[in-house]
């Protein structure tokens, strides 16, 4: 076993010494633009005095503590991606006599390389039946811990909110994850389903049942009219003409004054029933089933439904991924030119795409409608689209599991913000972490492109596959779509 040599034992310091210095200044810069951009915004707080006059509060600890966490981010991140490969073979070099460095590079180049284990095998394989029976048992599960009163927050705020996300982000990930199709106005389907049940229901009397087929319907109607125009368009093109869009629609909506009713919305919107079954406290549902009436009821019956579209949106997105309308998606999504080039009609490929999405959207407007039992050009800003978008984006595009774990992650973390009161005998009284809902929402769309670009889910399974079903990296695919 030979001795390891002096020149490697100086070298494994100097090398760290020549990360650490350019890491501390990149650092230090970091830290000194983020509390120049805290200055005008976070630093200084107007209120208003007695005399009804705005002064200004000033807020410094708050401008360096944010500083202080950018420094340390963009520090650790510098030294995590320098160059410790050589240090670590120079150390196994010096531990093992040189077997250690070649235990490396041989470990490196994939010689060796053991199979996943069956322990790991199996926890890809029952993590998501578990995550499901966990969703189902959810309501219950709230119910048994905080009882009626407690647990109608958690069902309302968290589970019914969160799956409505996860609708609309499976049905825009037919559209933006599998046909490759940039669309930036999709809460306009959104709005069209809402306001289609709300306008039946008001006008004609029709239940929530019926009208919840011709929502899909007439949203996926407006889908093919959105398609036609933009069949040459791609990229950024795109993005603005749909984005336009969306907006075209929400001026309708408030302009249409006779039809939609303006600002002011639509109202007295009914309820949705179990089978017929009113949640009413005198001879409703608790009523028939010899049960203490609480709101609860209605909550819980708001979740499965949810829940039920939304698998019926994941199932639809799964089984046509698989069929022929599927791989074309995905061929036009790589390369329109060659997908022309196999015989694939992309006239009736984007149209379809646009149309199946849009047709989740509306089913998914029509169960907020019902929800809220009021509906409003308000909430169908484009901040609605640019969430959906996100969530898309941060999960991974065409990734049905990445946009759920993305969904949970980007509308269940502002609204746990609310219960962040106890933060205000750090910051003062006047603090309201909500309001710091679009600096985290920025912020991790930051930290996400820089730690995984292509998404949480950046590996897909082959719509087709040879012999035997392997995980495709994101990064053998155009754009980490596939």
């Amino acid at each position: 076993m030979s001795a390891p040599s002096q020149t490697s034992e100086i070298a494994v310091p100097a090398a760290a010494a020549a990360q650490f210095v350019p890491a501390l200044r990149n650092a230090a810069a970091a830290g000194l633009v983020a509390f120049g951009l805290c200055f005008p915004i976070i630093s200084y707080h107007a209120e208003s005095n007695i005399n009804n006059e705005l002064v200004l509060i000033g807020r410094w600890p708050l401008s360096f503590g944010v500083a202080a966490i950018i420094f340390a981010f963009v520090f650790l991140r510098q030294m995590a991606r320098a160059d410790w490969r050589i240090w670590f073979d120079r150390v196994g070099s010096i531990a093992a006599g040189g077997m250690g460095g070649a235990l490396v590079q041989a470990a490196r180049e994939g010689e060796g390389t053991a199979t996943p284990s069956a322990t790991r095998a199996a926890f890809g394989r029952y993590i998501g039946p578990f995550m499901l029976g966990l969703v189902i048992l959810f309501p219950l599960i709230a119910l048994g811990l905080l009882g009626p009163s407690g647990s109608l927050k958690w069902i309302n705020n968290y589970g019914v909110q969160i799956l409505i996300y996860v609708m609309l982000g499976w049905g825009l990930n037919i559209v933006v994850g599998l046909a490759g199709l940039l669309d930036l106005g999709y809460v306009a389907f959104y709005a069209v389903g809402a306001y289609s049940y709300a306008l039946l229901s008001t006008t004609f009397g029709l239940s929530f049942w019926i009208c919840l087929p011709l929502a899909g319907v007439l949203a996926a109607m407006w889908g093919v009219i959105l398609g036609f125009p933009v069949l040459r368009l791609r990229g950024d093109y795109l993005a603005i003409v749909t984005l336009a869009f969306g907006e075209i629609i929400r001026q309708v909506l408030i302009n249409w004054v006779d039809l939609t009713n303006g600002y002011a919305g639509i109202s007295g919107i009914p309820h949705v029933s179990f089978f017929g079954i009113p949640f009413t406290d005198d001879d409703g549902f608790a009523a028939i089933f010899h049960l203490p009436y609480t709101p609860i009821y209605r909550s819980i019956f708001l979740f499965y439904l949810i829940l039920a579209l939304a698998l019926l949106t994941n199932f639809v997105t799964i089984r046509l991924r698989r069929l022929p309308i599927g791989r074309a998606w995905e061929a036009l999504r790589e390369d329109e030119i060659a997908c022309r080039s196999l015989g694939i009609n992309t006239t009736t490929t984007k149209l379809t795409a646009f149309a199946l999405g849009a047709m989740f959207g509306g089913f998914a407007g029509s169960f907020f409608a019902v929800r809220q039992g009021f509906v409003s050009p308000e909430s169908f800003t484009f901040i609605e689209s640019a969430t959906i978008l996100a969530i898309v984006v941060l999960g991974g595009m065409g990734s049905q599991l990445g946009v759920a774990i993305a969904a949970a992650v980007m509308i269940g973390v502002p609204e746990l913000m609310r219960e962040l009161d106890w933060m205000k005998r750090i910051f003062g009284e006047d603090f309201d972490p909500t309001q710091y809902r679009l600096l985290l929402f920025g912020a991790a769309m930051v930290i996400m492109m820089i730690w995984k670009p292509r998404g949480l889910v950046s590996t897909r399974l082959p719509s087709v596959f040879l012999k035997e079903r392997k995980a495709v990296s994101g990064d053998l695919v155009k754009e980490g779509h596939g």
